[in-house]
């Protein structure tokens, strides 16, 4: 009853205020971001920057969705953060009240990630150069409902689950920024869509559930003989790490799904055209309001530098990755000279059963040998000098 009275509320007050810039803000702070998502949804007649809104608010419900998930499960913290991936290595407070882990968790993760950033996508893509998109958030306002109590509480706050993630100057003591998301943005975020579904496609060709399950399956079998079994090796005060490395080869190895491969491809190709965009449209910008990643002639509201050439340093990374992803440039191994090298296009489009040995060898990567140009990673190289040790920073802003 709670719920549906929020939305009705809320519907009326977006429809009153259609002239007006709506605080979207205010309405993730007070409702939390299912309700907001289910409003701004609901909308007849949704302005561009209610399509904007919208696609934000289900870009942050993938990542509470596996917050909330992850939270519930009894897993080992630790040993979720060694993973590196999205979502698994966010910080989260203990839960007594956990179910035991499955193997199949990880799986459901990202597959349920994917369809809230299918989401995401689907109202970003429908945000074009001639729209005007005005929306001002809070940073402060976000929050995840972790524990899936429908109340902010505690350590549910966007910056403070983020923290980690960030360096010295983008932490927990940092004062929330308020930034104006424009149509500029509305790129930038989808580019961030493309990068998660691209990550969360390629784990789910790997198939983590198979390989989780034989090493627990097998570290149980062994610890029978000793204390009578173990628990899981990602349930709560585990530290076989053998285990872990165990888990990750037999994901990595055997035969990937075509499917998902081919999607994840598409999604990082994506990702890049996006950011393209992005880094386009906010050239031509000339305001200077509350801006998140500013051309040379505005100012951020975050507490970074951003060098007047950074964007056109950036776009030549871009460019590099995009003739990677497209197979103009070849991957080097170190069984080949300067004149060739491995095809990821065609790598990922139909991918090999994989075998580490074989392709660290090289049998693995026969099919996928060419002549050609050899990537350098010069554009690279050269943006990390540009901006020294906050270079992985600026990397996880601009994605």
């Amino acid at each position: 009853m709670r719920f549906t009275t929020v939305i009705a509320l809320t519907s009326i007050t977006l429809a009153t205020t259609a002239n007006a810039e709506t605080d979207y803000s205010a309405m993730i702070a007070q409702t939390g971001l299912a309700a907001t998502e289910a409003s701004l949804s609901a909308l007849p007649d949704q302005t561009p920057s209610d399509m904007f809104a919208l696609g934000g608010v289900r870009f942050l419900s993938a990542v509470e969705g596996a917050l909330q998930t992850l939270y519930a499960t009894q897993i080992n913290r630790e040993m979720a953060e060694m993973s590196d991936l999205p979502f698994l290595r966010l910080p989260l407070s203990p839960n007594s009240n956990a179910v035991p882990f499955q193997p199949e968790v990880i799986a459901n993760t990202f597959a349920a990630a994917l369809d809230d950033l299918e989401g995401s996508l689907a109202a970003l893509d429908t945000v074009t150069d001639a729209d005007d998109v005005g929306v001002t958030i809070n940073t402060a306002d976000l929050w995840f409902d972790i524990n899936a109590n429908g109340t902010r509480e505690a350590g549910e706050g966007m910056l403070e689950v983020a923290a980690s993630q960030l360096n010295r100057r983008l932490d927990e003591t940092l004062t929330p920024p308020v930034v104006r998301f424009d149509t500029s943005d509305a790129a930038w975020l989808s580019a961030y869509a493309h990068l998660l579904s691209g990550v969360s496609e390629t784990i789910l060709a790997l198939d983590p559930t198979s390989a989780i399950q034989r090493v627990t399956d097998s570290a149980a079998a062994m610890e029978a003989f000793n204390d009578g079994g173990r628990q899981m090796i990602f349930m709560p005060d585990e530290d076989n790490w053998v285990d872990v490395v165990a888990m990750f080869i037999h994901a990595i190895e055997g035969q990937p799904d075509v499917e998902r491969s081919r999607n994840a491809h598409a999604h990082f190709l994506g990702m890049i055209a996006d950011n393209q965009t992005f880094w386009s449209r906010v050239a031509t910008e000339t305001d200077n309001k509350l801006e998140w990643i500013p051309n040379p002639s505005q100012t951020s509201v975050l507490p970074l530098e951003f060098p007047t050439d950074i964007g056109s340093q950036w776009r030549m990374v871009l460019a590099e990755a995009e003739a990677v992803l497209r197979g103009d440039l070849l991957i080097p191994h170190w069984r080949l000279g300067d004149g060739a090298g491995i095809n990821l296009a065609k790598a990922m489009q139909n991918p090999p059963e994989i075998d580490i040995i074989a392709i660290i060898q090289g049998e693995g990567v026969l099919p996928y040998l060419e002549e050609g140009t050899r990537m350098s990673g010069r554009s690279l190289t050269q943006f990390q000098r540009m901006l020294g040790g906050d270079a992985g920073l600026y990397m996880i802003i601009f994605n």
